[in-house]
């Protein structure tokens, strides 16, 4: 019995190479053979492991998973498979999950390689049994490895950018849209209630959020006065409007208002003006969104017509993928879907209308440059989706084009050929790049200089702390020697004291009985007696002086 069939698996702890034993191929395709595999004693019959090259680090683990997933044979890969399969090539053959791997080993190595059928069925065991499989691993190690490996291979293929999200111009230009509806709707609310107090207001001002603020300024009709005719001013940006608004108070022919109502409304006004100022901030926030995500988009067609293409695409990379035939009808799907069904005319042209340029051209030339305008579309979105620092240069060089196209349809001048303007902006973008990195570096400097500074002013901050904690354990072992000789001092003292006191009881004590003095204390003996012997020493080195004179 020859091994003719070998299978690769490939776990989260390294690749595996089994041999499989010879088996029918229609056999191991029986139910009962199928269920056998569930077993791991009736599955060892079948599977052998050759080899098994555990991953170096989760870093490798990482790049070989990355390596297989895209069809590319790792170098761990080819080393694994060079010794352990059979130097004669044409015999063996090599199972493998993916086909695109497959190919890869084929052409690289030479070794034949199958998908499916069997080879499916032994991965399934294989990725079963596979801890008892390889000695050494558990089933808990197993999983472990598998979990890190699956956290890391999401995050990089994620590859997440805080700067290029766009899914938050999605959010935004959405709720951009629902807002619109909204502040329509409760603005018209606004002047269909406060019109029975004051309806000349309504032809007087048209602006939603004008009418908003002047209903909750005015309040009550009868208060307005000439006192007054400067804030209205303030408010409409107009004089004769606002005097207007005060002679139309006077001779107003609404109906009396409880101030009652009067504070509903003003409370609803205050309302729709706060929602009206928070939609001007959402677009900003879009319009500098897109600047970072989408700029070469935006400088062509406008910030929000760019985010509603994104938005409708589903993402930035999904809308580079579109061909300019699909994003000319973006957003016209029903149209077009009811002129197939009805074999009439298509449309030519979806949420791109909203843009000025289709506006500007003339009824017969609308379908030309809707379809001149989409394909500079998709070109400016693959420029800013794999760009890796996105400019608006490109895109104000495709806007350029667009102006001559509409100008050659209306006058017959020639446009600039598309080499010649591509030309000029790959120059200004590379320049414009290469300041954006000077500048990106020099942040990164003075970030690297501040973190410096904080780490040794942390540093500093530490030895300082230490050496006082130093100074203060020298210090308290100072004092504790000194306390000690001070107890001692104390003491003698105390002794000495104690001594003296009993002295002139001893002396008095004799006295009084008649008898001779007691003998003193050692200390006070060697005092006294001292000085008697200096004065007979003395004495008798004055007479052998005296002795030697008389002598001689």
């Amino acid at each position: 019995m020859g091994v003719l069939l070998h299978v690769l698996f490939e776990h989260a702890a390294g690749y595996a190479l089994f041999a499989v034993r010879e088996v029918e191929e229609i056999s191991l395709l029986l139910p009962q053979v199928e269920e056998s595999v569930l077993t791991i004693g009736k599955f060892h019959n079948v599977v052998k492991l050759v080899a098994f090259a555990p991953f170096k680090s989760a870093q490798s683990a990482l790049e070989n998973i990355n390596a297989v997933s895209e069809g590319i044979l790792h170098e761990d890969l080819r080393l694994l498979l060079e010794t352990s399969m059979p130097a004669k090539k044409k015999k063996a053959l090599l199972g493998v999950a993916d086909a695109k791997l497959g190919a890869a080993i084929l052409e690289e190595l030479g070794y034949q390689c199958q998908t499916g059928g069997v080879v499916a069925e032994i991965l399934r065991g294989i990725r079963l049994h596979f801890h008892a499989l390889v000695k050494g691993l558990t089933a808990q190690s197993a999983s472990k490895a598998q979990l890190g490996l699956g956290h890391s291979y999401s995050r990089a293929k994620v590859k997440f950018n805080v700067n290029r999200v766009d899914n938050m111009i999605i959010q935004s230009i959405s709720l951009l849209d629902q807002l619109d509806k909204d502040i329509n709707t409760f603005s018209m609310r606004v002047r269909e209630w406060y019109g029975y107090h004051f309806p000349e207001l309504i032809k007087i001002v048209s602006e939603n959020y004008t009418y908003c603020r002047l209903a909750k300024f005015i309040g009550n009709r009868r208060e307005l006065s000439e006192e007054s005719l400067e804030a209205l001013e303030e408010i409409v940006m107009d004089s004769a409007k606002a005097q207007a608004i005060l002679e139309a108070s006077r001779s107003s022919m609404g109906m009396d208002i409880s101030p009652l109502d009067l504070i509903n409304i003003e409370s609803f006004s205050s309302r729709v003006i706060s929602l009206s100022e928070y939609r001007k901030g959402l677009q900003e926030y879009l319009r500098s969104k897109m600047s970072q995500v989408a700029p070469s988009l935006s400088a062509l067609i406008g910030e929000v017509v760019g985010a509603r293409l994104i938005s409708h695409a589903g993402s930035l990379t999904n809308l580079a993928k579109y061909p300019a035939s699909t994003v000319q009808i973006l957003g016209a799907e029903k149209a077009l879907f009811r002129a197939l069904k009805t074999r009439g005319n298509t449309p030519k042209y979806g949420l791109i209308f909203h843009s000025t340029f289709i506006g500007r051209a003339a009824a017969k030339n609308k379908g030309r440059i809707s379809r001149y305008l989409a394909n500079k579309c998709t070109i400016a979105s693959r420029i800013d989706c794999f760009s890796e620092v996105p400019t608006s240069v490109f895109g104000d060089k495709l806007r350029e084009q667009v102006e001559e196209r509409l100008a050659f349809y209306e006058t017959g001048e020639p446009p600039r050929k598309n080499l010649e303007v591509m030309k000029e902006a790959v120059v200004e973008a590379s320049e414009v790049v290469a300041e954006v990195k000077r500048k990106q570096e020099k942040k990164e400097k003075k970030k690297k200089k501040r973190e410096k500074r904080r780490l040794e002013a942390l540093a500093a901050a530490a030895e300082e702390v230490e050496n006082s904690v130093l100074e203060t354990e020298v210090k308290e072992n100072d004092v504790e020697p000194k306390k000690k000789k001070k107890k001692k001092k104390q003491k003698q003292q105390q002794d000495l004291e104690a001594e003296s006191e009993q002295e002139p009881e001893a002396a008095s004590e004799p006295e009084e009985n008649g008898l001779e003095e007691e003998a003193l204390p050692k200390k006070k003996r060697k005092l006294t007696v001292e000085p008697d012997q200096e004065e007979e020493k003395k004495k008798k080195k004055k007479k052998k002086a005296a002795a030697r004179d008389s002598e001689d």
